[in-house]
């Protein structure tokens, strides 16, 4: 319960209709001050110098723009008020998200270049400063967030520690910042191969989508067609084949996106999520203009699927 109440401004705006780019810089710059809308023309702030200012600069921006805007001090009446207003900035959301990402990063532990996972931190790390910048009512969200960050590079600084360079080339280092190629067409088996390696394997992959008859590059790791380094067998499909030979198969959320791309591919047991996989695959391809913006559409579907069955590891 808020210990006190808050002085809030309130920007009622019109915004300018006959300028669109006028337009769209009000409304990202309301974003980049983590304004809260209210309603449609209604955007809240906490009260503070550096808000005021801002709030006032651009109010008279959309004036000169051919808008019009009023800026209001305003003040809670109750306290379930002030706690509504408070709940409009709430970015637990956000920091869930960045800690599901972090926690899933382990995934490729001993088998992703300890580097290339320390840029991903990197990333995860300006983006928790990105959201905390603008977490005006912080809450456990984000002292979690900022502890997984913390476990995670912990971690990645041990893998860094404990491997020396020519055992970290013994166990695997050979497939980091290598070029992947594959064979047209893509469908599930090369997409799901190509993401994986871009996602848990090696993560700055050059991957190359061959054409028919071409040879793949000689320094080149091939997936997912004939003679290739992970290929299809009898029982398993190159997507599969690349999850046991890397020892990710215990992964289940890698797991269960096998069993859709096996499906996909050979058929087999039936898997209910299939069917939607298959329309996303196939829209994504339609409105693709080649391979590359195909796959890029198709890295989305993956990576929803991995977020919809990853289960973090349950601390003892």
């Amino acid at each position: 319960m808020p210990a006190a109440m808050a002085t809030w401004l309130v920007t009622i705006a019109q915004l300018p209709t006959e300028d669109p780019a006028a337009r769209m810089r009000v409304l990202r710059t309301l974003e980049s001050l983590g304004a809260a809308i209210m309603r449609e023309g209604a955007y809240i702030l906490p009260d503070s110098a550096a808000n005021r200012q801002a709030v006032d600069a651009l109010a008279d921006y959309i004036a000169k723009s051919g808008g019009s805007a009023h800026v209001l001090q305003v003040q809670s009446s109750s306290v379930a008020q002030e706690e509504s207003f408070q709940r409009l900035f709430d970015r637990s959301g956000r920091y869930e998200a960045l800690v599901k990402t972090v926690e899933s990063l382990r995934v490729g532990f001993g088998h992703s270049d300890p580097g290339a996972i320390s840029r991903v931190l990197n990333k995860q790390r300006r983006e928790f400063d990105a959201i905390a910048a603008l977490d005006f009512f912080p809450t456990q969200a984000r002292s979690r967030a900022q502890q997984a960050l913390e476990e995670a590079d912990t971690a990645v600084k041990k893998l860094r520690s404990a491997i020396p360079p020519q055992a970290a080339r013994a166990a695997g280092e050979r497939l980091q910042r290598r070029i992947w190629a594959t064979r047209k067409p893509p469908w599930a088996d090369r997409l799901a191969c190509a993401w994986l390696v871009r996602r848990f394997i090696d993560p700055e992959a050059t991957l190359v989508w061959l054409e028919q008859g071409d040879d793949a590059p000689l320094d080149a790791v091939g997936f997912a067609y004939v003679g290739a380094h992970f290929s299809a067998n009898e029982s398993r499909v190159a997507y599969e084949e690349m999850l046991a030979r890397l020892d990710l198969q215990r992964n289940p959320a890698l797991s269960k996106i096998g069993r859709i791309v096996h499906f996909l591919e050979v058929g087999g047991d039936a898997v209910p999520e299939a069917a939607g996989v298959q329309t996303l695959l196939q829209g994504a391809q339609r409105r693709a203009a080649g391979v590359e913006e195909w796959f890029a559409e198709a890295e989305k579907t993956f990576d929803l699927l991995f977020e919809a069955y990853y289960e973090p590891a349950r601390k003892a």
